[in-house]
């Protein structure tokens, strides 16, 4: 298979901006104590990047499925939406996440199709991500995104004082591979 992207760092250009995408991976799935919610937890490939993502518990459980190397004895959504691509001769090359806006993340997953033409699909994260697992395809997220989210992150941080010192509240748990 032959992949136009040869860096883990790749750029677009969007209406006369530069975009820059960062390679990350699914470092964890993690239930949010406060709200037991889901979290899908992407992690950079060759950096420090690290991106929450709550997500809905279908989206988590086939996430979690593909992690673990489930097999169900149905297909799942996602191994249709695998097999539906893989059959019409298509194949999923990677999904990115490239905006956040009002706590709602986007993400787009691009399809090459037999003669190599590209189609840009407008996807939630927690489908891409259940896809590309799938698909063995990379996952990308846009800086701004990185960005965006820990400076949400960053404000909203909480800190407990003892002995003078500051500490976070909850740190990020060990991540998977």
């Amino acid at each position: 298979m032959l992949r136009l992207w040869k860096t883990k760092v790749i750029h677009y250009t969007v209406r006369f901006h530069r975009i820059m995408f960062i390679e990350v991976k699914v470092g964890a799935l993690i239930m949010d104590p406060n709200s037991n919610t889901p979290i899908v937890v992407l992690k950079g490939v060759d950096d420090e990047a690290i991106l929450p993502i709550w997500v809905g518990a279908y989206e988590a459980n086939a996430i979690a499925l593909e992690i673990e190397k489930i097999v169900p004895q149905r297909p799942m959504t996602h191994d249709l939406l695998r097999n539906i691509v893989s059959e019409l001769g298509c194949q999923v090359e990677k999904i990115s996440v490239t905006d956040l806006l009002d706590n709602t993340f986007y993400a787009v997953i691009e399809i090459s199709d037999k003669e190599g033409q590209m189609t840009s699909l407008d996807a939630r994260p927690s489908d891409a991500i259940a896809l590309a697992l799938r698909t063995d395809c990379p996952i990308f997220v846009a800086q701004k995104v990185l960005d965006i989210s820990n400076a949400a992150s960053s404000s909203q941080t909480k800190f407990e004082d003892s002995d003078d010192t500051q500490k976070p509240l909850e740190e990020w748990p060990d991540l998977i591979g």
